[in-house]
């Protein structure tokens, strides 16, 4: 029996996902980094093991009641962990994107700053103090009352509404009201009413056209339907409902992105008149800090915001500014200092938000935990990284264990301890390969890891491509850019360099169709490709499809009657009707959190038993789906259209994803590879202009290297590839490079240096160009 103190955290026959009964110790209180190329486990072993064990141990100990207002994870495949101590884990999940939610809500900083203006601000002669709540637009107390603390008004315009004056309202005019049935229902209630639906739009009066779009009246009239000939429709009582009411509620009420992405188009968006955009009721506005409002504090960057805070003044705000300024400072030395505290938490990137859940642990105070963190160096430019190092090592000093999935090298060599997971991905890993100090996994023959850890000097220099023309962005301007051009050259691949928030990503997102010189616009962005189970990478990618048709296709279906619709999941028919095709069902627990069970009548399979009995190759359609992309590009070698799109998957480094595997299991790199391939398998077309924003985000060396032979062979065969990246073995490889900077927020949006990789090396104020001569070789001027 090991004693409660036991130094290491040993875990014994782990069987998580693809780990193969893992056995492996590892010290406490050091910083160790789990590596692996993609899908070998890593993740596994650190998350769905280590952390959902101590997670499960923690909650066995609170109230049945609580517990069932917590999201829980299920219980790990594993026999014992012993010497566990509680866990935090900060993983690269987003949570719902809330407009109220921003920096300062994510970090605390904002209740910090609400206190200081309620204790320490000034108030104009007479009025009475108010609470820090009153400072707050997410509060009925703080929220202006016109926008309500939404700091925006949505209206919308005749020429919104209806875009095309030509036509009849029965023709189609208000484009704002729905299609369908719907939408035929209100033409014939207008109709009812007395108004000329046959006549065109321009043509009515202007007194009709505006209570069409704009009355609030909502009256109720006897519709006598149009008679089909095929079908008797009888009358009904309809209610009139008015293009702007029905565009406001289906956009502040519709859980449907699609429908609310649909009714924004008809609104505009602007500053709230009364609160100028501030969010906040006159009362706040009218109390200043260091001669500003909170609004105007807020907005400022926080690098800019602790330098304004003044160090002098009475007890109370000498106290308050002096503890803003100590939660500060951890985001700011994490590289995060350009941002500020209004900025929305939907507009960060998934790597920003996690280095900002860092800063805040930072402050916690807690020691002997486990954080267990998920590459906490994502979306970070190697100027950065060398801080996150620093933190990491700070929170080990405060006494507790850091345990990292990582694959980026600086963070690997900072480890005290290393667990490589492998020696491939899905079926091919499961093992640890090597638990122990950095330097001894340099003998490890199997591990993909060692090859680039300890690699030798980079090769020659490669010959950069001579472009076959120039595309101009620009000058654009919009969030820090302020009318920046670039060129980028065509036929050729660009990488687009800078620190965090130095405006890469606004720059390429200023592409569209209509530029000069581009066929067609490919942009490959890291949005899940599905936000339910029912969405995943066969339904994504058309592969699905085909699996359908050769299933429709063998003798035992078509002697039963089953068409392509019997084989899916999505429609009745061929689905297990108990779980409606989910695979799995939910069961209440009174007092314990509702869990998800494998269907009692399909056991996970999606489909009832008559389908499961239609084989082809000896495998069901629900064996098929669960086949990886290596096992299912060798069982589908014969069929062209399958074997097409399941070679594109793999080249992308996806071998070992299922292909009934959820959309909601996917990392956002994954989802970003699977839409490359599902444009790859395409064939080739016009020439193309790709955008990829950080595509090795998640990747080991080793699937690096694979996607970027895929990318440069998009750029041989004629197309022009643009990536942000901060990997410096990307960039070192392209052909042309725009460094943005020189710092973040309102200290970047500038061109710092443009030109082959082996100029920019050489720039003077890029904070990139040391980074890329090392990887160069050390020798710029090569």
């Amino acid at each position: 029996m090991h004693s409660p103190h036991d130094p290491r955290v040993r875990v014994r026959g782990a069987r998580e996902h693809n780990l193969k009964g893992v056995d492996v110790d590892i010290p406490r209180d050091v910083l160790a980094v789990f590596t692996g190329v993609s899908g070998s486990g890593k993740s596994s072993l650190a998350f769905g093991t280590v952390y959902a064990e101590a997670q499960r141990r923690y909650f066995e100990s609170v109230a049945p009641y609580a517990r069932r207002l917590i999201h829980q994870v299920g219980a790990p495949r594993v026999a014992e962990i012993t010497g566990l101590p509680p866990a935090v884990s900060l993983q690269q999940r987003r949570s719902a994107p809330s407009s109220r939610s921003s920096v300062g809500t994510v970090t605390n900083l904002s209740n910090s700053l609400r206190m200081l203006f309620s204790r320490a601000g000034d108030y104009p002669p007479g009025a009475e103090r108010l609470d820090s709540d009153a400072f707050s637009p997410n509060t009925a107390a703080g929220a202006c009352p016109e926008c309500h603390g939404l700091g925006q008004v949505h209206r919308t315009t005749e020429e919104l509404l209806v875009p095309d004056p030509s036509l009849s309202v029965r023709e189609g005019a208000v484009a704002a009201w729905p299609g369908a049935w719907q939408g035929k229902n209100l033409r014939d209630i207008l109709d009812a009413l007395g108004y000329d639906v046959d006549r065109p739009w321009r043509e009515l009066p202007a007194a009709e056209r505006e209570w069409i779009l704009f009355t609030d009246e909502q009256p109720v009239v006897t519709v006598h339907p149009v008679r089909d000939a095929d079908r008797i429709q009888r009358p009904y009582q309809g209610t009139y409902t008015s293009a702007r009411r029905y565009v406001m509620k289906t956009f502040s009420d519709t859980r449907s992105a699609t429908l609310r992405a649909k009714a924004e188009r008809f609104l505009t968006s602007a500053p709230c008149p009364a609160c100028g955009g501030s969010r906040l009721r006159p009362e706040a506005l009218a109390v200043t800090f260091a001669g500003r409002t909170i609004a105007e504090l807020a907005a400022l960057p926080l690098t800019d915001l602790a330098a304004l805070l003044p160090r002098e003044g009475t007890e109370t705000a000498r106290v308050l500014t002096a503890d803003l300024t100590a939660r500060i400072a951890p985001v700011v030395e994490l590289g995060l200092g350009y941002l500020s505290l209004d900025r929305a938490t939907p507009t960060l990137s998934a790597g920003e938000l996690q280095r900002l859940r860092l800063a805040t642990q930072l402050r916690s105070g807690l020691f002997g935990v486990v954080y267990v963190l998920d590459e906490p160096s994502a979306g970070l430019h190697p100027a950065d990284t060398e801080a996150l190092i620093t933190v990491l090592e700070r929170l080990k000093a405060a006494g507790n264990s850091v345990f990292v999935v990582e694959h980026h090298l600086e963070v690997v060599r900072g480890a005290d301890w290393l667990v490589d997971v492998g020696p491939g991905a899905g079926e091919n890993g499961g093992r640890v390969l090597y638990s122990g100090p950095v330097a001894g996994l340099a003998p490890v023959a199997d591990s993909a890891t060692a090859r680039y850890l300890f690699a030798g000097p980079p090769g020659p220099a490669r010959t950069v491509r001579e472009p076959r023309g120039w595309l101009r962005l620009g000058p654009v301007t919009r969030h820090n850019l302020r009318s920046v051009t670039a060129d980028f050259p065509l036929g050729a691949f660009t990488a687009v360099t800078g620190v965090s928030g130095s405006g890469k990503s606004t720059l390429v997102g200023e592409f569209t169709q209509e530029a000069d010189a581009v066929g067609r616009l490919v942009r490959v962005d890291q949005k899940p490709i599905g936000r339910t189970p029912r969405s995943n990478l066969a339904t994504y990618t058309g592969l699905f499809d085909v699996v359908r048709k050769v299933f429709a296709a063998t003798e035992e279906a078509r002697a039963r009657g089953y068409g392509v619709g019997r084989f899916s999941f999505n429609v009745a028919g061929g689905r297990c009707e108990t779980c409606q095709g989910e695979g799995f069902v939910s069961v209440e627990l009174l007092f314990l959190p509702s869990t998800y069970a494998p269907c009692p009548d399909c056991a996970g399979a999606r489909y009832n038993p008559p389908t499961l009995q239609v084989t082809y190759r000896g495998l069901n359609i629900a064996e098929v789906l669960d086949l990886t992309v290596e096992s299912a590009a060798e069982f589908f070698a014969d069929v062209p259209a399958a074997a097409r799109s399941l070679r594109t998957l793999l080249e992308v480094g996806l071998g070992y994803l299922r292909l009934g595997q959820p959309a909601t299991e996917l990392s956002g790199g994954e989802a970003q590879r699977i839409k490359l391939a599902s444009e790859l398998q395409r064939g080739r077309r016009a020439h193309t202009l790709y955008l990829l924003d950080e595509p090795t985000t998640g990747l080991h060396p080793a699937d690096v290297e694979v996607l970027m032979d895929r990318l440069h062979g998009l750029v041989e065969a004629g197309h022009t590839v643009v990536v942000v990246e901060h990997d410096m073995s990307v960039v070192a490889a392209a052909d042309w490079v725009i460094d943005l900077g020189p710092g973040g927020g309102d200290r970047g949006g500038r061109i710092v240096a443009a030109g082959t990789p082996t100029e920019v090396a050489r720039a003077a104020g890029s904070a990139t160009a040391p980074h890329l001569a090392r990887a160069l070789g050390g020798n710029p001027g090569r």
